[in-house]
């Protein structure tokens, strides 16, 4: 009975029809350039060294550079006085003893994998509410901006924090049951009085650094083209660049780096991290941290400043210079079809797909590229489920930037964890997409309506990213 139907139908045209239908189908297509994410300035390499690669077209000066500044990234940190006098000066109170214990391999940190982890790469930021003369966020005056959680011999810790995960589901239109966690966090262990009244504190998980001078090469005019504050175009998306203090040109300028955009360019970021993060001075920051009550100027120390100019901007110029690697896969038909998901659906609204460099960079080949980041660099309102309600310049307590994406299917490879969001609380893409809410919360709903299959292409072209 089936052959003599499949005859008829055969008879009939029916088959012959559709079967005219399939060979008419026109294949998806990349763009031209899609798989560099960096330009010129993108590394061909899936490895688990993916992100430690220098951009090409170095000059023979700035290799150099890069090689001693990847030294003083990756190698620890020890209490002065030491024999290591170039790398002595550890504290007195620090988070981790490296910049590669937090972004290890120059890759993404996550929180602790149990009570009493140092160094993963999670912080707590501390704020009071109201801002100072340049409109950041007040320090607590005990604990300074961070918490830091470790300390040189001699030194009482200044706190420790804990997490504990409360569940939350979300439903997809096809039955499908996804349990996000949510964190709660406890800081405990005070060595020096209790928090300020009101206190605010906001977890920071470090991120990958792979093209951060690209990012940084961007002019602003580029950025704020992106901008939409008063969402003029009624797509409930606005996003706005943040104004934070440049300690080195004593001004505002447009924040571009870290969760919030708290600060105006590699520099400065880099050198915040070596003090906070590890206790180290430079001539951006040449002040220990200390809470009252403690010398530090009784404390030995690595010098003033405690990291050689000359070798802190090696450590700027290699961080300027990472490449970003060659994307994965680009040109298959499921990772071109999760692409068209992905406009469609609106997610390119903040995660811009391609942008361009200017021609002012001090580092050449950084200069007129092409680069595909997914990211405006700018704040967007993410809701109440992602808020910290610090506040950080023009920043509210409910607002981060964009999160460049360029990378993201690497980090398992490089860090072998998928932890994403600020503080690491998605233990995947999927999770993260749904934690997005404020002005991205029509695109996840969209998301949340999609097949299994459009879902899944949609992820592959992500972690095709």
């Amino acid at each position: 009975m089936k052959k003599t139907t499949f005859g008829w139908l055969l008879a009939l045209g029916i088959i012959s029809a559709a079967c005219n239908k399939e060979s008419d189908y026109t294949p998806l297509t990349a763009e031209t350039g899609e798989q560099y994410s960096g330009g010129t300035a993108t590394v061909e390499n899936t490895t688990e060294e993916a992100f430690g690669f220098a951009l090409p077209g170095l000059s023979s000066d700035e290799a150099e550079a890069f090689g001693v500044g990847n030294s003083f990234f990756r190698q620890s940190w020890v209490s002065a006085p030491s024999s290591t006098t170039a790398r002595d000066g550890l504290g007195p109170f620090f988070n981790a003893v490296s910049c590669g214990a937090c972004h290890f391999k120059d890759g993404r940190g996550r929180p602790p994998a149990y009570d009493g982890e140092l160094g993963a790469g999670l912080l707590m930021r501390l704020s009071l509410p109201g801002s100072d003369a340049f409109g950041g966020a007040l320090v607590d005056p005990v604990y300074g901006h961070q918490l830091q959680d470790t300390a040189i011999l001699g030194q009482t810790v200044k706190g420790t924090y804990t997490i504990t995960y409360q569940n939350v589901t979300e439903t997809l239109a096809d039955g499908t049951v996804v349990t996000l966690q949510k964190p709660v966090y406890n800081i405990g262990n005070l060595g020096y009085g209790a928090l300020a009244n009101g206190g605010l504190v906001s977890p920071r998980v470090a991120n990958q650094i792979i093209g951060l001078g690209l990012l940084e090469a961007v002019e602003e005019h580029t950025l704020l083209g992106f901008a939409d504050e008063n969402d003029a175009n009624g797509d409930g998306i606005s996003g706005r660049a943040n104004y934070v203090y440049d300690k080195m040109t004593n001004s505002l300028k447009m924040g571009r780096f870290g969760w919030k955009a708290n600060q105006p360019n590699i520099r400065q970021q880099v050198a915040a991290a070596f003090v906070n993060d590890m206790g180290i001075t430079s001539y951006v920051f040449p002040d220990e941290i200390c809470p009252p009550g403690v010398d530090c100027n009784a404390i030995p120390n690595g010098g003033s400043p405690e990291i050689s100019d000359s070798n802190f901007d090696k450590v700027v110029l290699y961080s300027q210079t990472l490449s970003v690697p060659m994307r994965r896969n680009y040109n298959d038909q499921n990772v071109l079809r999760g692409k068209q998901i992905f406009n469609s659906i609106n997610c390119a609204a903040c995660h811009i797909p391609k942008m361009q460099t200017g021609s002012g960079h001090s580092v050449a080949s950084l200069r007129n590229q092409t680069i595909r980041p997914y990211t405006d660099m700018l704040l967007h309102d993410m809701g109440s489920g992602l808020a910290d309600n610090a506040p950080d310049y023009l920043a509210s307590g409910t607002e981060w930037r964009t999160q460049p994406l360029w990378g993201i299917g690497l980090i398992n490879k490089v860090n072998k964890h998928t932890k994403l969001l600020h503080d690491g609380r998605a233990r995947n893409v999927t999770e993260a997409i749904l934690w997005h809410g404020g002005e991205a919360q029509a695109s996840k709903d969209k998301f949340k309506q999609l097949s299994a299959k459009d879902r899944e292409d949609l992820l592959t072209f992500i972690n095709s990213l």
